[in-house]
């Protein structure tokens, strides 16, 4: 099945598919209709807004369902049959097909997920809710929006939407540090915004368009005076996407921000934020950009390798005794697990316009990413930004120390994670297939280096201990749901690693 929705004949007026616009579009519902319900209720009611953002995460969830059925597209130019623009004959600025799908489950699940991780932390760190459940629905509307966004204009209002309440988010903690945080993401994310929108306009001046599929088309014939300009205009552009994705040298912000906001909001940027930045990157230079491919894969395939690199580096220096110790380890880590996401993707640079199988091996891996990654952020909320903490947990709380365990191996690669040695499988399958054997041989070297500081924490799980106050833990409700959901879906994808690949294989686009 295939719809679309196009201007009337003869009329400039666009006629709406409100069923394809529906996952961001529910997700910014619900947002303004939590901040305008937190006028009205009373203090004592106020901990419903946490959960009401839960049921319109849900809800916006199984909005998907209808859209699985066949690629549709709405705010499209030209007068296009609904066939002609599934496949790319029309100028449409929002499609939903296979990709768009994917990413909008991974960013609309890795939302509900920091929804229910967040009840925890409004409550624990007397955060406002009704400006934070209003600004984290904001930023994953914008997230939502961004896969499915198919012009330029759409992406960087899609990045800003998504990125403008995450520099709010970071603030909210009523401390100097959240402060120093923010300003530090705020800074380094505008000055990213900037040098996009330069690239997009030496684009639109080389080519005259800002759709996607028309840029395609009309970089091979750029007049030869316009050459460099659609070149510069295109590593610019892919500058602001690195940027969140937390690519070297794009990452020096990640390691204070992470630490300096709350944990909920550290495990938002970690997943949901990247995720959102990988699905732009992978727009931009596969459709966009395509015939440039070869440029952007071989500066793409050198990000990931410093990337990966410098992540895992800078992980094996932190010091387990030391104050937010587990949130900086996993600040770098996530780092590191942006190069891994980037292999695909420069592999997509060496192949045909047809040819777009790799970026599955990206999707796939930011699947199992997301999921391990939340559930390991759950953890530290719920036991200590410190690792030396977790020393002797499993004598004081064995169902935490057990999923903490799972979380780390499934992240290094390392049975019963079997989901993670999975995605680092399809990752590095993709780099030989891509012609990237050297990449593939970094990334080997890296998967191994990352083995020490995985394995250094989960064995503190299991090391006898003084008594702490760990066996006085008590695990609240809503975040017992998020890790047992994480650690639930971990463990399916485990001994089921199949149902990712089924649904991250054959064609993405269309």
């Amino acid at each position: 099945m295939t719809a679309l929705a196009t201007p009337m004949a003869g009329s400039l007026i666009q006629s709406i598919d409100w069923q394809t616009v529906a996952p961001p579009s529910i997700t910014a519902a619900v947002a303004l209709g939590v901040l305008v319900a937190e006028l009205f209720l009373p203090a004592r009611h106020k901990p419903l807004l946490g959960w009401i953002s839960v049921a319109g995460l849900a809800l916006a969830l199984l909005s998907l369902i209808p859209l699985r059925d066949g690629t549709r597209a709405t705010f499209c130019l030209g007068s296009s049959t609904g066939a002609t623009a599934a496949t790319g004959g029309s100028a449409c600025s929002y499609v939903a097909d296979h990709f768009t799908l994917v990413l909008q489950l991974l960013v609309l699940a890795g939302a509900l997920l920091t929804a229910l991780l967040s009840i925890h932390t409004v409550k624990e760190s007397a955060l406002p809710p009704g400006e934070y459940w209003f600004l984290l629905l904001s930023s994953a509307a914008g997230a939502a929006l961004l896969p499915a966004s198919r012009d330029l204009a759409t992406l960087v209002v899609a990045l800003e939407v998504a990125s403008l309440p995450a520099f709010a988010l970071v603030g909210l903690r009523r401390d100097g540090r959240g402060g120093e945080a923010a300003l530090k993401f705020f800074l380094s994310s505008v000055t990213a915004t900037a040098v996009m929108l330069l690239g997009v306009s030496f684009v639109y001046a080389a080519t005259g368009s800002l759709h996607l599929t028309r840029i395609a088309a009309a970089l091979p014939h750029v007049q030869p005076q316009l050459k460099t300009l659609a070149l510069v205009g295109a590593v610019l552009t892919l500058v602001g996407f690195a940027f969140k994705t937390a690519a070297v040298p794009f990452h020096f912000w990640v390691p204070d921000t992470y630490t300096g906001a709350p944990v909920a909001v550290a495990a938002y940027l970690s997943v949901v934020s990247k995720a959102a930045g990988l699905s732009g990157l992978a727009l931009v230079a596969v459709v966009g950009f395509h015939p440039y491919g070869r440029t952007w894969g071989l500066a793409l395939a050198v990000l990931a390798a410093l990337t990966m690199t410098l992540g895992n580096a800078a992980a094996l220096r932190q010091r387990s005794d030391t104050a937010h110790s587990a949130v900086r380890l996993l600040a770098w880590s996530s780092v590191a697990q942006a190069g891994y996401l980037l292999v695909p993707i420069a592999a997509a640079g060496y192949g045909s316009a047809e040819a777009r199988d790799p970026l599955g091996a990206t999707v796939a891996y930011a699947m199992i990413y997301g999921v391990v990654n939340l559930g390991a952020f759950a953890v530290v909320a719920l036991v200590s930004r410190r690792i030396d903490d977790y020393r002797g947990l499993f004598a004081a709380r064995p169902a935490a120390a057990i999923a903490m365990a799972f979380f780390l191996l499934s992240l290094a690669g390392l049975p019963p994670g079997v989901i993670g040695l999975f995605g680092k499988v399809v990752v590095f399958r993709a780099a030989v297939d891509g012609g990237l054997g050297w990449l593939a041989v970094i990334m080997a070297v890296n998967v191994v280096v990352a083995l020490y500081y995985y394995l250094s924490w989960t064995a503190k799980l299991f090391q006898p201990a003084p008594s702490t106050s760990a066996a006085t833990l008590r695990i609240p409700v809503p975040l017992a749901l998020c890790l047992g959901l994480a650690a639930a879906t971990g463990m399916v994808l485990s001994l089921a690693p199949q149902l990712v690949l089924q649904i991250t294989s054959g064609s993405l686009f269309g």
